[in-house]
């Protein structure tokens, strides 16, 4: 869509994100004071926990792949695919189950606590368009300047490889395939992902960083610092956010996940919701796939 075959519907989405985040770092002293007000979340939770549902979800993966491949070895490459997923969108969703457990059991207000309340939906789901929109100069500034050095490194021909996912989705053109692809990157991936990496990973390093520094804060300092610093909500989202980016095999997208990972991070300790990341992780991988059948 053109206006005037000059400014383009991704011009005025890129130009409104621009002027969204402008207003954010003005009004937040350049990001400083945006997390003064955000409250940790009470919880009991040890270090190794929220490695039990990561270490499940890729062992299952794999165990469930490998007996797969054995017992099923005569499929076409579009079944074999589509088996992949459906073991995919499986073991994550065995994770999910295992996350909301351990979130019952060791968050004060359990699930509530944990950030899943659902009378926030309405409100989280109108502030992650407005959360992603903000974000998204910098999520396209992150991809051309990952494609731009890319292309000093390897040469002119460098391009950043598509996602696993995309590429399936435009390889095959099987109606069931393509509905099991969106269900599993829209649906089960954000909720996995979210749960996981903001809900149990950035809570867990934001209570032991916070009990870390109180140790060596002055009581005239914690109180400062209570008033305009993050309360150690920003080590927390950096730290988990990179964990986020590096489960992705593809490193060319790592500086643009690692933006959105950010943002994810400090929409739920903005907002205390797990509801609002897991809505701009999924509106994200959206309009991904429909970019991708575009073409």
């Amino acid at each position: 869509m053109e206006f005037d075959g000059i400014i383009t519907v991704e011009n005025l989405i890129f130009f409104a994100g621009c002027a969204i985040f402008a207003c954010w770092v003005r009004k937040t002293s350049l990001g400083r004071k945006s997390l003064a007000d955000s409250v940790p979340r009470r919880n009991n939770m040890p270090l190794y926990l929220p490695f039990i549902p990561l270490f499940i979800w890729f062992g299952i993966v794999t165990l469930i792949t490998s007996i797969a491949k054995v017992l099923l070895s005569n499929l076409q490459d579009w079944q074999n695919d589509f088996l992949d997923n459906l073991i995919l969108g499986i073991s994550e969703l065995s994770a999910i189950a295992v996350i909301i457990f351990l979130a019952k059991i060791h968050f004060t207000r359990r699930l509530k606590g944990f950030g899943l309340n659902i009378k926030t939906i309405v409100k989280d789901f109108f502030a992650a368009i407005v959360n992603l929109l903000a974000v998204w100069p910098l999520i396209v500034s992150a991809m051309v300047i990952t494609i731009y050095v890319g292309g000093l490194v390897w040469g002119r021909e460098y391009e950043m490889q598509q996602h696993q996912q995309l590429k399936l989705i435009t390889e095959h053109s099987q109606l069931l395939s393509r509905i099991l692809i969106v269900v599993v990157a829209v649906i089960i991936v954000p909720l996995l992902e979210e749960m996981l990496f903001r809900g149990l990973f950035q809570t867990t390093i934001r209570s032991y960083f916070e009990a870390f520094r109180s140790l060596f804060a002055s009581p005239n300092k914690a109180e400062e610092e209570r008033t305009t610093d993050s309360n150690g909500a920003w080590p927390a989202i950096v730290i988990s956010s990179g964990l986020f980016t590096m489960t992705h095999a593809n490193a060319g997208h790592w500086p643009a996940l690692f933006v959105l990972g950010v943002c994810m991070g400090y929409a739920y300790e903005k907002s205390g919701s797990l509801f609002r990341p897991i809505f701009i992780h999924s509106f994200f991988n959206a309009i991904s796939i429909i970019a991708t059948l575009n073409q």
